[in-house]
Parts: C-alpha cells; structure tokens; sequence
C-alpha cells in the first residue's frame, strides 16, 4: 500500500487534505498526519513513507527544516511543499531537496491526483535510470528561458509515449527538479505533471476514437506500464472507462444528432 504522510499545523488542512486522496485513492493509499516537522521526523523513524506532503510554515519546525533533516539520509523518498505563499524563496530552498512539486494551498484536485499519481509511478525508480530514459541529451537553448515554453511543449508531444517524468524532463533541459517545476507551472499555470497525465489521456482518447488498438495497447501508446492503473487515472479525468469511452463515442458517430 502507498503510503503518505501529511504534515500541517492546522488541523483542519490535514483533514481536508486527507478526505481529498480518501475520495479518488480510497484504500488503495494509507494517510498518516503530522502537526509539524518535529512530528514529521518522529513519524518517519518507525516508517518512512513513499510521499511527504509538507506544509512549509510551521512552529517549532518547519516543513522546509524537517525534509532537510529527511534528506540527510534518504535521497529517494518523495516530497511534495504544500504552502499558501507563492514565495520564489520557498522554492529556491526546495530545489536542494529535489521536491517532486510546490503546490499551494487550496490545490485543484486534479492538480493533486496528478502529483500523487507520478509520485506512485516513481516508486521505487532509480535517478541514474531516469537520466538514462532522457537518454543523456541536454535540449538546445535550454537556457534561452524564452523559448522555453515552446521547448517543453515539443519534448512532451515526441516523448510522452515513453517512461517520462519530472526528473527525466528536468534533465533534458539542465535544470533541477525544482526549479524545472517552477517554471512550468509559471508557463503553464499547472505543474508538469498534471499537464503530462492530461496531454497522455487526451492521446488516449484519440486512439480510442480513431482507431482499434486495445486498451492495453493504447495503454502502453501513451507512456503508461499498467493498464489498470492507466484505466483509474482515465476514468478520474474521463469520467468513463477507456471501453466505456470507446463505446459512447462510436454510438455517438454512428448516431449523430
């Protein structure tokens, strides 16, 4: 079971936060909640969890302080900042962590899912495989930050069929995690992840409509190992099924109004 660990000083945020993964995870994920960081590192000595949502801002210690205790050492555990300030600071100080996201407060559920979702992929993955997935190459002009939305859009539209993630992504473009994450989300107005799941359930939906490939083998098209794993983060953002989809949208052309 994936397991997660909220730390918010306002219970309320925690309660809030956990009914929001409850609703699309049920028990597929395990929620554990933590009043501060001092509280996060306590947690963690018996268990360390696969993701850390950390509120940033907390008494005694922050959620800053505490994953840079975390990091010292374990280098592979997810972490995800969760603040209600859209600090650039923050965010400087979460690129040494290798935060898998910075979201703020009052996240879209989609937005979550979608983080939650790669940090479930990435279970388990190792970095010097994801640099190789990149296959080694820095993208040309990464640093020319103005082509630098064009740039992205191009990468995923060719890759986005392979194991693509924020760290391969990062790494095409010379860029650490965090900040890579802060641009894009400055670009696009949503994080890197949510934007790949979206764009690779939008391919899914074509491939369901034009052609007849099978579910798995869409699946597998659109950059995904598990087919049902693929069917849960389709219905969540579909609303449907890939069959349930493929069916509606044959009746309806064959049916129009």
């Amino acid at each position: 079971m994936f397991d997660i660990l909220i730390a918010d000083d306002e219970e309320i945020e925690n309660l809030v936060l956990k009914k929001k993964i409850a609703k699309f995870y049920g028990n597929a994920v395990s929620v554990r909640t933590a009043a501060n960081g001092r509280a996060v590192l306590k947690s963690c000595i018996g268990k360390m969890p696969d993701l850390l949502i950390l509120d940033i801002a907390m008494p005694g210690m922050s959620g800053l302080e505490a994953a840079e205790e975390i990091r010292k050492t374990d280098r592979k555990v997810q972490i995800v900042f969760l603040t209600a300030f859209d600090d650039f600071s923050y965010a400087k100080r979460a690129i040494s962590l290798h935060a898998l996201d910075y979201l703020l407060k009052l996240v879209d559920e989609r937005e979550l899912c979608a983080v939650i979702d790669e940090a479930v992929r990435l279970q388990g993955e190792k970095t010097a495989a994801a640099a190789s997935d990149a296959g080694g190459q820095k993208v040309d002009d990464a640093n020319e930050i103005g082509d630098f939305p064009d740039l992205v859009q191009k990468l995923i539209s060719e890759r986005y069929g392979t194991d693509l993630s924020v760290e391969t992504v990062a790494a095409a473009f010379g860029y650490s995690e965090g900040h890579f994450c802060k641009l894009f989300k400055q670009y696009f107005g949503i994080s890197f992840v949510s934007y790949l799941t979206e764009y690779r359930i939008s391919a899914a939906e074509r491939l369901l409509l034009e052609g007849d490939l099978s579910v798995r083998e869409i699946c597998e098209a659109v950059g995904y190992e598990d087919a049902n794993y693929f069917s849960k983060v389709f219905r969540r953002i579909a609303g449907k099924s890939p069959s349930e989809f493929r069916e509606n949208g044959r009746q309806m052309q064959n049916h129009p109004e």
